[in-house]
């Protein structure tokens, strides 16, 4: 699964990486703000590229909401799916099935630009906060959903079945989000695709050489411990994985 990630590069970054343009300038100074990890349970505001508008970077919400749901439900919302992930992550297999997914499957797909994201490994019964990132610091693209509450974005990162990467690495629940290269991103948000178009995509795998996953501190784990600092995505070695 997919629920801690990172979003450090400021959105002139990300502008050029994905040829998009900020939806609203008085914006640009809270996403200039890096934040080295997401808690996604704290629902946290992130900027999103939307299928129908997919030139512009515009915030939304983490935790998808039914659509048919108001802005003033959308916590609410939050308190009651949490036993169900609290619409954090999106398994890929059910998008054409689940309720909620397949509103937006065919008109409301996103990319979910981040500087990288943390799955825990187990060995021997404790847990190991790892962290993914590209091996160039290029922003990744993960493929979500979203929903409109008004005028308002929600939405999930999409997760698939773990690539050898990552199913050494995330060994219990063997998941991983759904990450895209240039090509297939730009592809994941054209009006025109079909079915079998949008099965092919999630079929997809991210080349694992242009990728880096190492060990950083437990202190991710901790809710006594600030972990929103540079320090939580350096290279932490433990002896007993090596």
């Amino acid at each position: 699964m997919c629920f801690h990630v990172s979003t450090y590069q400021e959105p002139e970054n990300l502008e050029r990486n994905f040829k998009v343009k900020l939806a609203d300038e008085s914006l640009r100074p809270y996403f200039k703000q890096p934040h080295y990890h997401h808690n996604g349970f704290s629902h946290p505001n992130m900027l999103v590229i939307p299928q129908e508008n997919s030139a512009v970077l515009a915030p939304g919400g983490w935790g998808i909401v039914p659509k048919d749901r108001t802005v003033e439900e959308i916590k609410p919302y939050y308190k009651e799916s949490v036993k169900y992930g609290a619409g954090l992550n999106a398994r890929s297999e059910k998008v054409f099935q689940h309720f909620l997914y397949r509103e937006s499957i065919m008109e409301k797909r996103c990319i979910i630009p981040v500087s990288g994201f943390f799955e825990p490994h187990e060995h021997k019964g404790k847990k190991y906060p790892f962290y993914f990132r590209d091996k160039e610091n290029k922003p990744l693209a993960l493929a979500g959903l979203y929903t409109l509450i008004g005028t308002y974005i929600t939405f999930t990162i999409l997760t698939r079945e773990a690539s050898p990467l990552f199913a050494k690495i995330h060994n219990k629940k063997k998941r991983q989000p759904l990450i895209l290269d240039a090509d297939y991103a730009h592809n994941w948000l054209s009006m025109d695709l079909t079915q079998s178009d949008i099965k092919d995509i999630i079929n997809y795998t991210f080349p694992e050489e242009r990728l880096e996953a190492y060990s950083v501190s437990k202190d991710f784990f901790s809710p006594k411990v600030e972990s929103d600092v540079p320090s939580i995505i350096e290279k932490v070695e433990y002896a007993e994985l090596a």
